[in-house]
């Protein structure tokens, strides 16, 4: 059976302001110094299916920017474009529809597109174990990560040890939204949980069967604009049909209510790189527990993420901050309200800043 690879690229990765805006997202920027995330994610998954059988599902004010960052890794036909965010559930089930009405069934796999993850083969080795398990099941899986601290920052899913499939993977029991430290502590301990990665593999065939069952309004937007694609009609239609589709997740949609999820639990250096915060996945810390990036100099500094896109910063007697410049702003936090940083765009919106969004 074929694979197929999707990644879901829409995000607007607000908790990166000022450096993620709305044209040039997390996802299309080089955080890594090596390239812009959506390569990197591209690169570590290239050798499960060919170029052709690639799709990227992104917002359509971004498809330009990211036709000329991912260039020839991806065939621009294969680039499905939103015309409004309408969450995750809409936009796998957009690639599903695409997947069948092109090629026919397949295994489809769903991966974000701003991750960091340091051991290839060690990610390999996972996916190669839930493609195996997909094929060869009518199931729904899901790729867990195994939790190295007690993170509040991610969801959580709690596993049946005991019910095995397939030989690789492991029964779902429930899907956890982001405890408390306690209980997050408690979960990690039980080492009956896995962190939520957000990446899924299964047949096209199953997931459109399971939209149908659980998600049956959203499937029916699909199906109705399904049968556009490929004709003179199909922009127009998109235009005028997605942004009716219901907006859920697919983690509530269809993962949380489905019966037939499994888990394949793996290890392989994952982070979310969901926030400034976060770096620390990527780039070492200095010995004041600083992570530098750009022009800077530092006094008596710690504990802190200094990043300039393109000018220099001098600190002096700080600790546990977050400065960042870009050519057109500043922002300044607290490491610890890292997360709120997608406040900020909240409220440029509401004040009209566009501009800067």
């Amino acid at each position: 059976m074929k694979v197929y690879n999707v990644i879901m690229a829409g995000g607007g990765g607000t908790r990166f302001w000022p450096l993620s805006r709305q044209e040039v997202p997390k996802q299309l920027i080089n955080l890594s110094g090596e390239d812009a995330l959506i390569n990197e994610t591209i690169n570590r998954i290239e050798n499960l299916a060919k170029k052709q059988d690639l799709f990227i599902v992104t917002n359509e004010k971004q498809i330009d920017a990211l036709k000329d960052i991912v260039k020839d890794k991806c065939l621009f036909e294969n680039i499905l474009p939103e015309p409004c965010a309408r969450n995750t559930a809409a936009a796998i089930g957009f690639a599903a529809f695409n997947i069948m009405k092109k090629h026919g069934d397949g295994v489809m796999c769903v991966y974000p597109a701003d991750h960091y993850i340091k051991d290839q083969p060690g990610f390999e080795k996972v996916l190669d174990k839930a493609v195996k398990v997909a094929m060869e099941n009518e199931k729904l899986v899901t790729i867990g990560i195994t939790p190295t601290f007690p993170s509040t920052g991610y969801g959580y899913i709690n596993f049946d040890q005991e019910s095995v499939v397939g030989n690789e993977a492991y029964e779902v029991l429930e899907f956890v939204e982001k405890p408390s430290f306690e209980v997050a502590k408690a979960y990690v301990e039980s080492k009956k949980y896995v962190w939520n990665s957000g990446m899924f593999v299964w047949k096209v065939s199953k997931i459109l069967e399971d939209f149908k069952r659980y998600l049956p309004k959203v499937y029916e937007k699909l199906e109705q604009l399904s049968k556009f694609l490929g004709t003179e009609e199909e922009a127009k239609a998109i235009q005028r049909i997605y942004p009716t589709i219901p907006s859920i997740s697919i983690d509530y949609g269809v993962m949380e209510r489905s019966n037939d999820v499994v888990v394949v639990p793996g290890d392989f250096g994952w982070n979310d790189v969901g926030s400034w915060d976060s770096l620390g996945a990527i780039y070492p810390t200095d010995e004041e527990g600083n992570i530098k990036r750009g022009d800077f100099i530092t006094i008596d500094t710690s504990n802190s993420i200094i990043y300039s896109d393109d000018k220099l910063i001098a600190t002096v007697g700080i600790n546990d901050l977050i400065v960042v410049s870009t050519n057109d702003a500043v922002m300044v936090c607290r490491k610890d309200r890292a997360q709120d940083v997608k406040k900020i765009v909240d409220t440029l919106k509401e004040k009209d800043r566009n501009e800067y969004i």
